[in-house]
């Protein structure tokens, strides 16, 4: 048994035990000599070791110390704390109830559609939904729930993202028919190791025309292992053959005020501290999405961290985000109102310093405005996280009139829209907070009108002027009817230059049958005497004896035109309702119907 005594851990015979191996240096030196030709290094002398007194060779080697666990990457806040029971997923109540009723009814859709602006759970809500088919609890022997255990195998699986039946597909990246013939081919054989095979096709809208076709026939009737959970930020692109296949849930966005409370409880999950006016801005930020809220969160502890304290402050937040003050904000909304030019142009200059943008500086007046108008309207307290704030607010509310508040905001958001596509953002913004201003202390249409009225019930009573001037000029409409009726009978024998020569140059001195005897105004010194002749003898069928006589003779026509004209507007000026118009308007201007203005005669007037 000598020979085989390697068996039981000691040496053979043939092996000696003092015999070393080739150190890493000899064998990198033999390569060498094989590859460039040179002569092999001399192998290293063994270093001496001391010798050992034999109690030493006794005592046993001290264990090694053992190596740290090499650190985790960083998280984001977004992946984190991911949702991964219904629970945790916040402000879909009513997606949860329905979800969480057919389960217990077994109606289970084939096709699920989660629809809704971005970071507001889609993909989240999808992976939700395949862990509560597929959970089968702790002891292995659970059904469908709307609680999944998270503690299973398929429900571990699931959260990491590799369990075999459960197979999520961006459709941004796979948008073709090939793509979809995949899916359609699988969807024959029955799951791997899962109750249901789920296909999660995320941003479903990017899928090609002839994609969706291909996938409506198996969409409309799978096999019933099979599962479809699509979502989507734009579900008008859907064709409507897909959105009648499929269950539809509106993923709402997320109420500010939950999103702060979300916020804050994720701090202290962090262990940061955070100030209740910091987050109510990031979650404003947020715009009702999550996710988003989450990434500036992450954004503002890193921020915070710089400071030395760790505490996310809303000054900081409010620099992190450019944001302008709120107490900039009621200084500047004060600043319009009392009508301070020069302190509401340093206030904009100062907050342009300190990095606040145009756009945002406009966009923070226009929500001030907004909360002031609805603590106007809900008489309760005003929507604000400071007492400060509160008492500006409702201090606004109770002074400014309702028609004022409406105005202010028009006109706000007419500047919002020119400072943004104005070529300097800054100077726009000046020259729209001036406009404002200047405009705030305008009375309303309802005031003015008003005011006209008062003033009108004031007035004195027309003088006397004005009511003979009708008068005056009713014996010369009274005097001509007859001459009048024979211009229009020459005009319907068609002759109208015959007819426009008798209203403008004929005063008539005597008229009677057969005799016209007239005067001529001044400036005109032709004779008409034979164009009048033949009109009258064409008209009448009668001899006509026409002359021109010294005397003034009546009026034209066309000047009794124009007295009546002037009569007319004469005792509409001095109607007491355009009286007070004009007192309250000394620069204004009364244009008739006919005729524009005499000082603008090229203006384009809306009547």
């Amino acid at each position: 048994m000598d020979d085989s005594r390697d068996m039981f851990g000691d040496t053979p015979p043939w092996k000696d035990e003092n015999e070393g191996s080739p150190s890493a240096a000899e064998l990198e030196a033999a390569g060498q000599s094989a590859l460039f030709g040179g002569e092999p290094a001399a192998a290293p002398a063994a270093p001496v070791q001391p010798e050992t007194p034999p109690a030493a060779k006794v005592a046993p080697a001290a264990a090694p110390t053992a190596a740290p666990a090499p650190a985790q990457p960083y998280r984001v806040l977004a992946r984190k704390y991911r949702p991964q029971t219904f629970a945790e997923l916040i402000g879909q109540e009513a997606m949860v109830q329905t979800l969480a009723n057919a389960i217990r009814r077994d109606r289970l859709a084939h096709a699920f559609l989660m629809t809704g602006v971005r970071g507001v759970g889609k993909t989240s809500t999808a992976r939700l939904i395949a862990k509560a088919l597929n959970c089968i609890g702790p002891d292995g022997t659970g059904g469908p729930t709307i609680d999944p255990c998270g503690v299973c195998e398929p429900c571990t699986a699931i959260a990491e993202g590799r369990h075999i039946d459960v197979i999520e597909m961006d459709a941004a990246s796979h948008t073709g028919v090939d793509d979809v013939r995949e899916i359609i081919e699988a969807v024959r054989y029955a799951a791997v190791s899962a109750r249901y095979k789920i296909y999660i096709i995320d941003e479903v809208h990017m899928l090609s025309r002839n994609a969706f076709n291909a996938l409506l026939k198996t969409l409309e009737e799978p096999p019933a292992h099979v599962k479809f959970l699509f979502a989507t930020t734009e579900v008008d692109k859907l064709p409507v053959t897909v959105l009648s296949r499929c269950q539809r849930f509106d993923l709402r966005r997320i109420p500010t005020a939950m999103l702060a409370e979300h916020f804050a409880r994720i701090c202290v999950k962090e262990g940061v501290e955070a100030e209740d006016e910091a987050l109510a801005m990031v979650a404003s930020a947020a715009e009702g999405s999550v996710r988003d809220g989450l990434s500036i969160l992450d954004q503002a502890i890193a921020h915070a961290d710089l400071d030395g304290e760790g505490r996310v402050r809303a000054a900081q937040v409010r620099d992190m985000l450019g944001l302008s003050d709120k107490s900039a904000q009621r200084k500047l909304l004060a600043a319009i109102l009392e009508g301070d030019g020069p302190g509401l142009l340093d206030l904009v200059a100062h907050q342009f310093a300190l990095g606040v943008e145009p756009i945002a500086l406009m966009r923070g007046i226009m929500d001030l405005a907004h909360r002031v108008t609805v603590a106007q309207v809900s008489g309760g307290a005003a929507d604000a996280p400071s007492a400060e704030e509160r008492a500006a607010i409702e201090g606004w509310a109770g002074s400014l009139k309702a028609g004022q508040l409406h105005r202010l905001w028009q006109l706000l958001l007419k500047g919002h829209e020119e400072v943004k596509s104005a070529p300097d953002p800054l100077v726009a913004a000046q020259m729209a907070l001036l406009r404002v201003m200047h405009a705030a202390d305008m009375p309303d249409p309802g005031t003015l009108a008003r005011r006209i009225e008062e003033l009108a019930s004031r007035a004195p009573s027309p003088d006397m002027a004005g009511q003979a001037a009708v008068p005056a000029a009713a014996p010369v409409a009274q005097a001509a009817p007859r001459w009048a009726a024979l211009v229009e009978q020459v005009e319907h024998h068609h002759e109208h230059v015959a007819a426009s020569v008798m209203r403008m140059q004929v005063r008539v001195i005597e008229l009677a049958p057969g005799l016209l005897r007239y005067a001529q105004p001044p400036g005109f010194k032709e004779d008409i005497a034979p164009v009048l002749r033949a009109a009258l003898a064409k008209a009448t069928g009668e001899r006509w004896q026409v002359e021109r006589a010294a005397g003034e003779g009546a009026p034209t026509l066309v000047e009794q035109d124009e007295a009546r004209q002037a009569a007319d507007a004469e005792a509409v000026r001095r109607s007491p309702l355009v009286e007070a118009t004009f007192a309250a308007f000394p620069h204004a201007e009364l244009v008739g119907e006919d005729r524009q203005a005499a000082h603008g005669g090229n203006r384009n007037w809306r009547r």
